[in-house]
């Protein structure tokens, strides 16, 4: 299980809080780009390592990023990751698959245009869908506006024909998708996808949560290759409640 390190980044996100007590922080700069020492960008580089060596085998150069719960640093992993994947002179492209609160082009900089969601509803075309991000060889394809029914525009053709035409068009192609916990979106986009792994959060995350995180996984026939311990951090004692769960994921009206 590769570890992250608790970042200058999240600590921040996790700091900030909207009028409701929802935690939202949001940054125009990735933090391998601005901070590119980071311990958390170090493990991630590690874990591009890894990935080398893991992907050898994969059916296709397709990995997708999915998580435990909701608001434990995914989106911050695989958007870090991409980047320090492409300053190895790979062209790397990233969709935001995550349709009902996906955030990764306000992470990058980038507008919400034409995203995922028009793409898959033929209002967009696929050869040109891409966004150039403002580090060399990594694009985006955001998430697009909120539609009524995310789960069933996965489901279908034009979502395989995208998937195919992106691993065709580039080195590397990372999906970031929703909680497993939350919505079967990850379940769904895992049938297109070479390589799955699923972060988890250091002090949040039960072990019965990852547990049955990768029994929904093999359940559905997708492998998990591994599972990456995110916002790891010392302190005295690390009780946790190993109880029922329910996670509430609504779309995010934009």
């Amino acid at each position: 299980m590769p570890a992250s390190p608790l970042s200058e980044w999240q600590k921040a996100r996790d700091s900030v809080k909207t009028i409701k007590g929802v935690k939202r922080y949001k940054q125009s700069q990735l933090l391998a780009v601005g901070n590119p020492t980071d311990l958390a960008i170090e493990a991630i580089r590690s874990l591009r390592t890894s990935l080398h060596f893991a992907m050898m085998q994969a059916q296709n150069n397709v990995l997708m990023m999915t998580g435990v719960s909701p608001s434990i640093g995914k989106t911050f992993v695989c958007a870090n990751l991409a980047a320090v994947i492409s300053q190895t002179n790979k062209r790397v492209l990233l969709i935001d698959c995550d349709m009902r609160k996906g955030y990764t082009h306000e992470l990058l900089g980038t507008n919400n245009v034409n995203g995922l969601s028009e793409i898959l509803i033929g209002q967009g075309d696929i050869t040109t869908a891409a966004k150039p991000t403002s580090i060399a060889k990594f694009d985006l394809i955001p998430r697009g506006q909120v539609p009524p029914n995310p789960s069933e525009l996965l489901m279908s053709e034009r979502f395989a024909e995208l998937v195919s035409w992106a691993s065709k068009n580039y080195d590397l192609v990372l999906i970031d998708t929703p909680p497993i916990l939350a919505v079967t979106d990850a379940a769904i986009v895992g049938r297109h996808v070479g390589t799955t792994l699923m972060v988890a959060r250091y002090a949040v995350n039960t072990l019965k949560e990852v547990e049955t995180s990768l029994s929904r996984f093999e359940q559905n026939g997708i492998p998990v290759k591994g599972v990456i311990l995110n916002s790891i951090f010392r302190r005295a004692s690390a009780y946790q409640d190993y109880g029922y769960y329910e996670y509430e994921y609504k779309s995010d009206a934009k």
